[in-house]
């Protein structure tokens, strides 16, 4: 496939008048209109955690069995997977802004279809169309926001919005605990409900994110460098204005080779030719976070029900939901501080150490120490996780920005998010047939290995990125100078 039309080659300080910018609540507004897609996303997997015990029975649920509802939490995640890839070309063919409305629209109409369910295969067919929005989210969400925050910024920010996935979680368990209480909403109708909240919710942030801007990065490249140079001028204008200071000059300019396209042809040779170890690198981390993530919290509300005699899930999910979130947000300016290969390789070796010791005394918990253990296990992985999107995001060419992040969070997650619920899913239920927690310990074992993995290859292969432009981080495909 050709690589695509050329437009001419301009020379540019748009990446450098970007990063040079002092924090304004400008960026806020990227943060909350961008960001909060994380929100929905983890309202979405906490419901479904949260709500399995709702989904069993035949009159007020859909009469789903545990294993089932494994199926539908690896069903959503293929869905995210798909998704991710689609919307990912698009993106960086098409622009930032444009899908970045896209996905959120079949975000919202997929979990609006969830709360109509009649029956099993119809939620199976929505979670896929809800986890399709999100995927897509996942890469035109972290592209832009990476192409806009300032480089001193970007490891923090990126980390604690990608952490801002268990505010949602944190919500929906608390949501669940209202929903589920069968003296306040009858069964039939709590969990339908909490899936047209999330609705509601999205419909919030579509309103927000019509005031984001396209990523003038992009629009440089593909021949809109006009457009692009008004909104930069556009956003000093802001800038000034709510910091009360001038903003310092910048020298430092790159030359580009426009095009209207980028082939897929030129993406796979960068992935797999130029970058091999970046390539390496990213699968391995995603793969271990993604396993980890998808597989214990995807399942956890039903592991609390079925084995520890919980009722109400709610109230436990919420506190490991704010250790989380509490994790990614604490370390996150140490990304920045420290660098990204010691904060990396820390965050995945220890917390895959702590699983793996987690899994060896499964059998001595009870429901609050496993809150308990599990909160501490994933204060410290929460961050190593939210790093992986940073990672893909930093170390790859802007014109494969968008791909890059959905190839590696649909082959990381079609590796353990998909594999991880339904392993769960038939742990759970074989295990429960003897009543005996310990038949799950294999997943946290597996989990644990993964992580330890991941963090010893971003100990040999990470990437210096901290306080670095994107484009001295990875000259973007089109560098006159390549």
């Amino acid at each position: 496939m050709a690589s695509g039309a050329q437009t001419g080659t301009i020379t540019t300080d748009i990446p450098a008048r970007l990063d040079r910018m002092p924090w304004a609540r400008w960026h806020w507004m990227i943060v909350i209109g961008l960001g909060t897609v994380w929100i929905l996303d983890g309202l979405e997997v906490t419901i479904v955690g949260s709500m399995s015990a709702a989904l069993k029975p035949e009159g007020t649920g859909l009469g789903m069995s545990s294993s089932e509802i494994g199926i539908a939490g690896a069903i959503y995640v293929a869905g995210a997977c798909l998704g991710a890839l689609f919307f990912g070309q698009l993106t960086d063919r098409f622009g930032r802004k444009k899908l970045f409305m896209i996905t959120l629209g079949v975000y919202l109409a997929g979990t609006v279809l969830t709360a109509f369910s009649m029956n099993p295969l119809w939620y199976f067919a929505c979670r896929f169309i809800t986890g399709t929005g999100i995927g897509g989210e996942y890469a035109a969400i972290n592209s832009a926001i990476d192409e806009l925050i300032p480089a001193r910024y970007r490891g923090r920010v990126d980390v604690a919005i990608n952490g801002s996935f268990w505010i949602g979680a944190a919500g929906g368990s608390l949501l669940t605990v209202l929903l589920l209480n069968e003296a306040v909403i009858d069964p039939a109708w709590g969990w339908r409900i909490a899936f047209a909240l999330g609705a509601v919710l999205a419909l919030g942030i579509l309103f927000v994110r019509k005031n984001v801007p396209e990523s003038p990065r992009w629009l440089f490249i593909h021949g809109r460098e006009d457009d692009g140079e008004k909104i930069v001028a556009d956003i000093e204008k802001r800038v000034r204005a709510e910091t009360g200071h001038d903003l310092p000059t910048v020298g430092e300019t790159i030359t580009i080779r426009q095009r209207t396209t980028i082939g897929l042809g030129l993406i796979a040779r960068t992935v797999f030719t130029m970058y091999p170890r970046r390539t390496i690198l990213c699968f391995a981390l995603f793969v271990g976070q993604a396993f980890l993530y998808n597989a214990f919290f995807f399942t956890y509300g039903d592991t609390l029900t079925t084995f520890l005699g919980v009722e109400q899930t709610g109230w436990f999910l919420a506190i490991f939901a704010v250790s989380n979130f509490a994790g990614a947000l604490l370390l996150s300016p140490l990304f920045d501080k420290l660098g990204r290969v010691p904060m990396i390789t820390g965050t995945y070796v220890v917390s895959g150490l702590l699983l793996g010791l987690a899994g060896f005394f499964l059998g001595s918990f009870d429901a609050v120490t496993l809150t308990v253990a599990g909160a501490v296990i994933f204060f410290i992985a929460s961050a190593g996780a939210s790093a992986a999107y940073l990672t893909a995001s930093e170390v790859f060419p802007m014109e494969t920005r968008a791909l890059c992040i959905a190839f590696f969070y649909a082959i990381g997650t079609a590796a353990g998010g998909i594999s991880g619920p339904l392993l769960f899913g038939w742990l759970i239920e074989r295990a429960s047939a003897g009543d005996d927690i310990t038949g799950i310990a294999v997943g946290y074992f597996i989990g644990a290995v993964l992580m330890i993995l991941g963090g010893i290859a971003e100990a040999v292969l990470g990437v210096k990125a901290e306080g670095q432009s994107l484009e001295n981080i990875a000259k973007p495909l089109t560098a006159a100078d390549r």
